[in-house]
């Protein structure tokens, strides 16, 4: 028997949070040095020359400047994708005329997936700034564009309420929005169509899959996301730093601006440590999610 709703709803959305902090815990350092190579490009050479400068200038607590608001927006992103995921496919299921407990296809999954992402990017836009902002501090003072750098949440979250205003917390919304759209639809899509291909050629249910097949699935749903959206990522970080020194121009502006200025190359300045972060980030954030949620689907059950 399905659950009810408004009790499958919690449980999504519980699944959402357990998995979002699963993907902060197993891929913060290499998120860390993406968004360091995003606003500051010229200072590196490379994705090993940024962990190593990393390391050097502030030691090992430097790759996990940002955890909490990581924290804070990977749960509260997943807790509202997920849970508006499951509310998406069944707004799917009724526009096609289907049964309430019908099977999707990948791809009808995908779309609800990439409609889910609007939902969540409203939670993670305030988050995702608190925590670039903190990961690009120490280059911020290095590069003379503040005076003085914020070393905690509440010093930058202060900052942004006495100098920005509550708005001030949605800047890079737009860019946020460009980004998750096709991404979603690229991460679940990529992430069901694997598990479809591992189900047939185990020749079991989805759900049967195991630990590796659904890491794997994950990982490689991470890796499209981002290979498809990653200069509106880019382009988002910059907004966001930069908005530290004052207000900035809006997405199509920035996108062009660092094209003309930087080249297109400077766009996916930081790809590489992200792609490598992609599959044990994702594939815990999909590990933890399946487990957590058939765990208590099964104590729903019970």
């Amino acid at each position: 028997m399905a659950p009810h709703p408004a009790v499958q709803a919690v449980i999504d959305l519980s699944a959402g949070a357990i998995g979002g902090a699963a993907c902060v815990f197993a891929g913060q350092p290499l998120d860390t040095a993406k968004v360091k190579m995003q606003t500051f490009p010229r200072m590196y050479r490379g994705f090993v020359h940024c962990l190593t400068c990393t390391y050097q200038q502030v030691g090992l607590r430097g790759f996990y400047q940002g955890t909490t608001p990581a924290l804070m927006a990977n749960i509260a992103e997943n807790s509202v994708l997920f849970m508006s995921y499951g509310f998406c496919q069944q707004v799917i299921r009724f526009t096609a005329g289907l049964h309430k407990d019908a099977v999707l296809s990948d791809m009808q999954r995908a779309s609800a997936g990439s409609v889910a992402s609007i939902f969540s990017s409203l939670v993670l836009c305030p988050t995702e700034l608190v925590k670039c902002r903190l990961q690009a501090m120490f280059e911020m003072e290095a590069s003379g564009k503040i005076a003085k750098s914020q070393n905690s949440v509440w010093s930058v979250v202060k900052f942004i309420i006495r100098n920005e205003g509550l708005p001030g917390f949605f800047q890079g919304l737009t860019t946020t929005i460009a980004r998750e759209v096709p991404g979603y639809f690229c991460f679940f899509g990529a992430y069901e169509l694997c598990r479809t291909m591992f189900a047939d050629y185990m020749r079991c249910n989805k759900d049967d899959i195991g630990v590796l097949a659904t890491m794997f699935s994950g990982g490689l749903g991470g890796a499209c996301l981002w290979t498809v959206v990653y200069p509106m990522d880019c382009v988002k970080s910059r907004i966001q730093v930069m908005s530290l020194t004052g207000r900035q121009a809006g997405f199509f502006k920035t996108f062009m601006a660092i094209a003309r200025a930087e080249g297109i190359r400077t766009l996916y300045s930081g790809l590489t440590p992200n792609l490598v972060r992609s599959f044990p980030a994702n594939g815990a954030l999909f590990l933890a999610y399946e487990a957590s949620r058939k765990l208590m689907m099964q104590q729903f059950d019970g």
